[in-house]
């Protein structure tokens, strides 16, 4: 790992507070130039989220000091490019279709992105891969993968990460809603491995922004180094502390919505005008139709909005639907069967 990482990053010094380098018990604090006056917010948050890492850590079943957290995933990625990739040197790769996020934040630091699409079953193309992976230090891959639903194939990723000389990374924010395993268990075995999770989806926390990144231990001490200092605020930790308490709150919806997502796969297939729904292990549903601008300004007008992917490689009149309450998926399926009239 330590070879992959920019050299200049090794030596920084991290911006670090007072309170941090005290080893005191802490009771009057005359050190940040707070306002001192008692308000619920008035004090800056801890910059290592300490007690919330405790708490992600047990969730996960991890070791603390192979957490990381984000202001969402977002900001793990623009973190993991500027940590690994040197501007108008190294590249990316992504695997498209895929989240589009990776592309733009290498593109805003200068890195080159190189595509290899998905084969005809929407998983990596490891010939391809390889053929084009020189100056690449960063592979991202979605698992399961966004826009397509689908859980990348085990096999194949094992095979990437034993021949691939960089790093890998699996953005797996939509893991809670499949019933298959992860390849958070692949972190013992492989160091160069970044397993990216989120609270926004399943967690319902979208607004506070909080993703996390389980990796080694390195690669978390330099993360910590090179991010924004207060980059998770109190309430996003609080509120997140508080919803990892309802866990079975949490797992409950879950199943709600793996529930509906498998009704809502065995409806659309009825729709004359749906050519195919492609099986999905997250929240949503890729669905092949026969003019997908057409139905996407139509449900548009009935105060429905879903995803037009027609413009995403291999995705040609491809929505995504995202998989909504009970009531929100009968009234999508109403508006769809009135279309067919």
């Amino acid at each position: 790992m330590r070879n992959l990482i920019r050299p200049h990053l090794h030596g920084i010094v991290p911006y670090s507070t007072a309170r941090d380098e005290s080893k005191a018990v802490h009771g009057v604090f005359l050190d940040a130039n707070e306002n001192p006056y008692k308000w619920p917010y008035n004090r800056y948050p801890d910059p290592l989220q300490k007690e919330l890492r405790k708490a992600i850590a047990e969730l996960k079943q991890m070791d603390e000091s192979q957490v990381f957290i984000g202001n969402g995933s977002d900001e793990i990625i623009d973190l993991l490019i500027r940590v690994f990739c040197e501007p108008g040197k190294n590249s990316i790769m992504v695997l498209p279709p895929t989240y589009g996020m990776y592309a733009v934040s290498a593109r805003a630091h200068n890195i080159r992105v190189k595509e290899v699409q998905l084969d005809d079953e929407f998983q990596p193309h490891l010939e391809g891969i390889a053929a084009h992976w020189k100056d690449v230090k960063l592979i991202f891959l979605c698992s399961p993968n966004n826009p397509t639903g689908n859980k990348m194939d085990a096999t194949r990723v094992l095979s990437l990460l034993e021949t691939f000389d960089g790093v890998v990374v699996i953005d797996e924010a939509y893991s809670d809603y499949s019933e298959s395993e992860g390849f958070k268990g692949f972190l013992s075995t492989f160091p160069r491995l970044v397993i990216m999770q989120t609270f926004s989806k399943a967690w319902s926390m979208a607004s506070a922004r909080i993703g996390i990144a389980l990796t080694s231990s390195e690669l978390v001490s330099i993360l910590n180094k090179v991010k924004l200092p207060y980059n998770i605020n109190n309430l996003s930790a609080n509120a997140l502390m508080k919803q990892i308490s309802k866990r079975s709150k949490v797992d409950l919806q879950i199943r709600k919505t793996i529930n509906e997502r498998e009704k809502l796969f065995l409806n659309l297939q009825k729709l004359p005008f749906v050519v195919k729904v492609f099986r999905s292990e997250a929240n949503f549903l890729l669905v092949k139709v026969t003019d997908a601008e057409r139905i996407y300004n139509y449900l548009s007008g009935k105060g429905i909005i879903v995803r037009n992917r027609s413009s995403c490689t291999g995705l040609d009149n491809c929505l995504r639907i995202t998989i909504g309450t009970n009531n929100d998926n009968k009234l999508l399926m109403k508006h769809l069967n009135d279309y067919n009239k």
